[in-house]
């Protein structure tokens, strides 16, 4: 019986390790997007060296991934594989084992978990990440913030749910795992030398990729 979560662990894991942001990054003429910016291949650094659309391909395919593995955990063993596939699939993305485990930080395939577990708890998330993005223009901050309120709203809106208690331990470890991996990030506010999203800069490098698209 426990086979069929181990199964679905592994499945996340290698899901996780399909790297969207360095295929995308190649596709757009970026040869690895690792090897600029904050160096991962998550959507963020993926907006700062290559602008709009392939950060938001990155993001639909990192959220795609980890959801997927969500569906292949529930369908092999209900909330747990569900939860097992999803969370893994995050590990996978943020410690890649074909990418020497150097990967992103997991926000975006943590929103495919996140997704599975209520969808109205993605709601209040991604509203919590747009707020606080648009008031301090700091990435980093309102993807801490939403780490942190991942089990708080878990707890919230999951209440009375079966299993609730795998939901809200889940949560907080996905929600640890995303601040870990921001480590560096949590360093850099301290020191005062983390970089605000520059959406003028981020429009002109979207521009000029584009137009060497089209040539």
């Amino acid at each position: 019986m426990i086979f069929k979560y181990i199964l679905s662990a592994v499945i996340g894991y290698l899901l996780g390790n399909i790297p969207s942001g360095v295929l995308i990054g190649r596709a757009f003429g970026i040869s690895d997007v690792r090897k600029h910016g904050s160096g991962n291949s998550g959507t963020t650094n993926v907006l700062r060296t290559a602008g709009w659309v392939p950060s938001v391909l990155t993001l639909v395919c990192d959220c795609l991934k980890g959801y997927i593995g969500c569906l292949i955990g529930r369908a092999m063993g209900g909330d747990l594989g569900m939860l097992l596939g999803g969370f893994f699939a995050v590990v996978g993305h943020d410690f890649p084992v074909f990418m020497g485990f150097k990967g992103g930080k997991g926000i975006a395939t943590s929103l495919a978990l996140i997704i599975a577990i209520h969808p109205g708890l993605a709601l209040a998330e991604l509203l919590t990440e747009i707020v606080v993005v648009a008031i301090t223009r700091y990435m980093s901050i309102a993807s801490l913030i939403t780490a942190v309120a991942f089990p708080v709203f878990t707890a919230l809106l999951c209440r009375g749910r079966e299993n609730y208690g795998l939901f809200v331990f889940f949560a907080t470890i996905t929600g640890a795992l995303a601040i870990f991996q921001h480590r560096g990030n949590i360093q850099r506010l301290l020191r005062g030398e983390e970089n605000r999203l520059d959406f003028e800069k981020i429009n002109k490098i979207s521009q000029k990729i584009m137009k060497e698209r089209r040539k």
